[in-house]
């Protein structure tokens, strides 16, 4: 009996494993064009998970990260960070950085998919896609630089309002602009660009429908929130779960060139603190590795419980 259950079992690894290797012969153009994104993403995306090992070191720039002279400090980098003076101020800033760019810039694209979607012309929807996507190809240096234009102490709105009798306001040194500045001009550059997903999932709701809720005398809005917005809400859970996963991983960049010295108390988040100190001045790359670490381990176990939530109360989720 057992040797019965046993050759069963040989013959059916067996036939799974002919069925494999006609697949891929099947489909080895495809896999032959799939190589170069997984070498891409292997290169630039895991293979240098290798260096999170300087968290847990005393580095310094040209130091071997494995050697028989390496400093093991431990998790001494990271109690340093948790009690540095600034620790609180970085997490408050950040998360208020990325908590109301979310809640105002995740459901904008959604609206305007909607609405766009719900165009009677449809060669005008895609004029508006075409302008509103537009500005996500505008480079950061050029958007910071529109910004000054426009908000600079001499930019248009401060010689607009001087013309009317108003005293010019420096934007760019009150701590209080720099969230509104940050996070309209990154949702207005943005929003058009995000919509695209959402546009191609609505492209797949039958027009029957919307004929037949029309004949039962459904209004456009009445259509847009049984037919429209049901379609695409799997897709909507999945970039739901995907952006509060990368909620506190907002770039440098950006904010880096809109700080100055007068909104430094608002401006200064975890990616520019762990910039200053791993590539700025003198180096504390152990530090700085410590930091972004702690950043991502917070991306992940947000990611988490955002996917666990989901699966409960939904039926879509990641894994």
């Amino acid at each position: 009996m057992v040797k019965e259950k046993g050759a069963g079992y040989a013959s059916g690894a067996a036939v799974n494993s002919r069925k494999t290797f006609k697949n891929l012969r099947r489909n080895y153009p495809l896999l032959i064009f799939l190589l170069p994104a997984v070498t891409v993403v292997f290169l630039f995306c895991y293979l240098p998970i290798y260096g999170i090992l300087i968290a847990f070191q005393d580095f310094m720039p040209g130091d071997r990260i494995l050697s028989d002279v390496t400093i093991w400090v431990g998790f001494d980098n990271f109690k340093r960070f948790f009690g540095d003076f600034q620790f609180w101020s970085l997490m408050k800033n950040t998360f208020l950085l990325c908590i109301i760019g979310f809640v105002i810039g995740f459901p904008l694209p959604i609206i305007m998919a909607l609405l766009l979607n719900a165009l009677k012309s449809k060669r005008m929807g895609k004029v508006l896609q075409t302008v509103y996507n537009a500005p996500h190809f505008i480079s950061l240096v050029v958007m910071v630089g529109m910004l000054y234009l426009f908000f600079g102490r001499y930019g248009l709105v401060n010689n607009i309002a001087d013309k009317i009798g108003l005293e010019r306001y420096s934007y760019f040194l009150e701590k209080k602009a720099f969230r509104p500045m940050y996070i309209l001009s990154s949702n207005w550059q943005d929003f058009g660009w995000s919509a695209i997903i959402y546009i191609a999932a609505l492209s797949n709701v039958e027009p029957e429908q919307h004929e037949a809720a029309v004949i039962d005398g459904a209004s456009r809005f009445q259509r847009i929130l049984h037919i429209d917005f049901p379609a695409i809400t799997p897709i909507v859970s999945v970039m739901l779960i995907m952006s509060i996963g990368g909620l506190m991983g907002v770039g440098y960049e950006k904010v880096l060139l809109m700080q100055t010295a007068g909104n430094l108390s608002s401006s200064e988040i975890i990616a520019t603190y762990v910039y200053k100190k791993g590539l700025t001045g003198v180096p504390d790359q152990g530090y700085a590795t410590a930091i972004g670490l702690f950043n991502s381990i917070i991306n992940v176990v947000l990611l988490i419980i955002a996917n666990t939530a989901s699966k409960r109360f939904s039926e879509n989720s990641l894994w």
